[in-house]
């Protein structure tokens, strides 16, 4: 045991620490090199934990909230869900390789207990595993759902898209592969699926792996590491397994996989959509910087130019590679809409649009957090066609916790869900007590 004292202490020793380790291993790696019980932990009265404001928090404006458990024995964490047409359970994955129900307590009643609804084997060195679930958009018709997973291949491993059917539970089978994209390295993975608005498939890469991009996947068009893909599920051409949508961006562009919705991502860790469309992602940094973004038709998104808005110096540039510099937008790259430094944390997660009616001075604002130190913030979106730079943008503090936060999942009713990875518990994002 180690007192909140020395906690206080040795909490820079142990930012620093993870900073070293997020760039080279990872996020899924710091969890056997960072326990939360390091960081210390207040409980509030009535169940919910309540936040601690510290350190670069104190500088801003505090919002806090307190986190209500409602399940338990989730060790590791990856995804949240909720079943459509079922309003009293939520889909959760586990880097294991384990998909679970969990079934929402009634207010003051003790966390639930998951309910296994299948297991696939997977890789789980590093960041591989069990990552993403995307639930059709006619699943109440079709029964139909998609898991983003790691698999060993002959060529080592790979991250697979795979086509189930249900009902979401014991009896659901694997129908076919989507898409298999070679992975070099066991982290950055990305793992997040979605479907967007458009009822298109998204998909989100990492650039491959190790640290620095070492095979320059964030700046190379002809490979879908790094990149948001966009395709559908619905349609087939040829031989395929999928359609590429005719206005994607780079649809017959010499050099230009047609599936590349947008490029220039390092780790994507996790995305989402706004309300009104627009698809928000979470990046990991390399050294220096973690990073929200907006991610466009056809953007790029800086990464290995670029990490968040500051230049990326690691890699020789080529001669053909417009100038970089600082906090000036680049040629043809677009920023982030807000980064933070290494005082605040080492690996973000995205992260939601809060919708719910549990915290009302939330509603509007985008939440998201670290995994490394336990901070969750929010900020509040631009506009649609606002120019915004990163240093423009002010967080609002929701407090520290004492836990590895590795997703978010969002409700039938708009209830914020997070996950806390090591700890294997379940929160709802509630008012604080």
């Amino acid at each position: 045991m180690i007192s909140n004292r020395a906690a206080r202490r040795v909490r820079p020793v142990l930012l620093l620490l993870a900073t070293a380790l997020a760039g080279a291993l990872g996020w899924a790696a710091l969890t056997d090199r960072l326990p939360g019980s390091l960081f210390g932990q207040a409980h509030a009265a009535e169940g919910a934990l309540k936040g601690i404001f510290d350190g670069p928090d104190l500088a801003r404006v505090a919002l806090p909230v307190g986190l209500l458990a409602v399940a338990q024995d989730l060790r590791e964490i990856t995804d949240i869900q909720p079943i459509p047409g079922d309003k009293s359970r939520l889909a959760v994955l586990l880097k294991n390789g384990a998909a679970v129900t969990v079934t929402l307590p009634a207010p003051g009643a003790r966390p639930a207990k998951p309910v296994p609804a299948f297991k696939i084997d997977v890789p789980t060195r590093s960041e591989q595993g069990l990552l993403g679930l995307a639930f059709h958009p006619k699943y109440a018709e079709n029964h139909l759902f998609y898991l983003h997973h790691t698999v060993k291949t002959v060529d080592g491993q790979a991250g697979r898209i795979a086509e189930w059917r249900g009902p979401f539970g014991p009896d659901a089978k694997p129908l076919r592969v989507v898409l298999e994209v070679t992975q070099p390295y066991a982290n950055h993975n990305g793992g997040q699926i979605a479907f967007g608005p458009d009822g298109k498939l998204y998909i989100g890469f990492g650039d491959g792996g190790a640290a620095n991009d070492p095979q320059d996947n964030g700046q190379n068009h002809d490979t879908l590491l790094g990149a948001m893909l966009r395709i559908d599920v619905a349609a087939v051409e040829g031989e395929g397994t999928y359609a590429v949508p005719a206005d994607n961006p780079f649809v017959d562009r010499a050099g230009y996989r047609p599936e590349i919705f947008a490029y220039g991502l390092r780790n994507p860790w996790r995305f989402g959509f706004a309300p009104d469309g627009r698809l928000i992602a979470a990046d990991v940094g390399q050294n220096r910087f973690e990073e929200v973004t907006f991610v466009g038709h056809g953007q790029n998104l800086g990464w290995n130019r670029r990490e968040a808005d500051h230049c990326f110096e690691a890699r020789p540039k080529s001669p053909t590679d417009a100038p970089c510099v600082d906090a000036e937008p680049a040629d043809g790259l677009i920023d982030p809409i807000y980064a933070y430094p290494r005082e605040d944390g080492v690996s973000i997660t995205g992260g939601a649009v809060y919708t719910g009616a549990d915290v009302p001075a939330l509603r509007g604002r985008y939440v998201f957090g670290d995994f490394a130190s336990g901070r969750l913030w929010a900020i509040d979106l631009p506009k649609p066609g606002a120019t915004v730079r990163a240093a423009d943008t002010r967080a609002q503090a929701l407090g520290r916790f004492s836990m590895q936060i590795s997703t978010f999942g969002v409700g039938h009713d708009g209830a914020l869900y997070v996950g806390d990875f090591g700890g294997g518990v379940l929160y709802r994002v509630v008012v604080a007590p």
